[in-house]
């Protein structure tokens, strides 16, 4: 029996699967996908929630894409508007109970909450992140902030990638292009997104790498260039640096350089998710984008 089970990398995996389906649809994908959505559900003991307000959104997003599932959107939709206070001046905690708000919450709870046709909701959100969590001197997002008003100032590339996310959701062009040209600025080398490790941070680039696929299609030549550029060198340098296997390729944690692969499941997803990125950017020829 496996004792340790990573809830959110499961939405990840969905999502990574989903994409695998609208890249090419085949009928072993739509079982696949079936069997994960009554997997998930059945090892969190029968329940779509938990304490993790971050946690659920991601699930509820990944749904939201695999299609169906009303009811566990509907229970997700309800535990992230109990999340919401007016402490801190507005946005969800982290987690049930906590004293922390953080971007990795607000933000994919915010695009979750906008393609549920609630904009007021996911723009209350988005502004409280670039009020109280932008740095101004970068333009990048902090991490979070605690009741007492200490602001945690670490840089985590995923939460770039949520907030380039919510803003790409709510058409806020401006927010979309001014974290793009902080994450090229300040986060990339060579335009290719850094690793940061294993266990969950090994999810980190591949989020900023699926959002930036994102605002690249929607946004004005020069940034949306800009956003293209980090998403295609990060997937050519994943794939330039992967270790073949008998079972197949295995990714690295770092990738703008020869590493070890990550034997997390969490590190393989986020190379996925950014091959897949590439992916839809390539094929998209000026038709409306598939929702990622």
């Amino acid at each position: 029996m496996h004792l340790r089970w990573n809830y959110w990398w499961q939405a990840h995996l969905l999502d990574c699967l989903v994409d695998a389906r609208l890249r090419e649809a085949s009928e072993e994908r739509e079982r696949v996908i079936a069997a994960l959505v009554r997997g998930i559900r059945v090892r969190n003991f029968g329940v779509w929630t938990n304490s993790y307000y971050d946690d659920m959104a991601w699930l509820g997003l990944a749904l939201q894409r695999a299609g169906g599932a009303e009811g566990a959107l509907s229970a997700i939709e309800a535990r992230l508007r109990s999340g919401w206070t007016e402490d801190l001046g507005g946005g969800i905690w982290w987690r049930r109970g906590d004293t922390f708000k953080n971007v990795p919450a607000n933000g994919p709870a915010a695009i979750f909450l906008a393609r549920r046709g609630d904009h007021e909701w996911a723009r209350a959100a988005l502004d409280w992140m670039d009020r109280t969590l932008v740095d101004p001197d970068t333009g990048l997002l902090w991490d979070g902030v605690y009741l007492g008003g200490e602001v945690v100032k670490t840089i985590y590339t995923y939460c770039q990638g949520v907030f380039i996310g919510a803003a790409t959701e709510l058409s806020t062009s401006d927010l979309v292009a001014r974290t793009v040209r902080a994450v090229k600025r300040y986060v990339a080398t060579a335009h290719v997104l850094p690793g940061q490790g294993s266990g969950d941070g090994g999810l980190f680039a591949g989020i900023l790498a699926r959002y930036l696929a994102q605002s690249a299609l929607r946004l004005p030549d020069a940034e949306g260039d800009t956003a293209r550029r980090l998403v295609f060198a990060s997937a050519e340098a994943v794939w330039r640096h992967r270790v073949i296997t008998q079972d197949g390729p295995l990714f690295g944690v770092e990738w703008g350089s020869a590493s070890d692969p990550g034997v997390d499941l969490s590190v393989q997803l986020s190379a996925w998710m950014t091959l897949e990125a590439a992916a839809l950017l390539a094929r998209v020829d000026g038709s409306a984008p598939d929702r990622v």
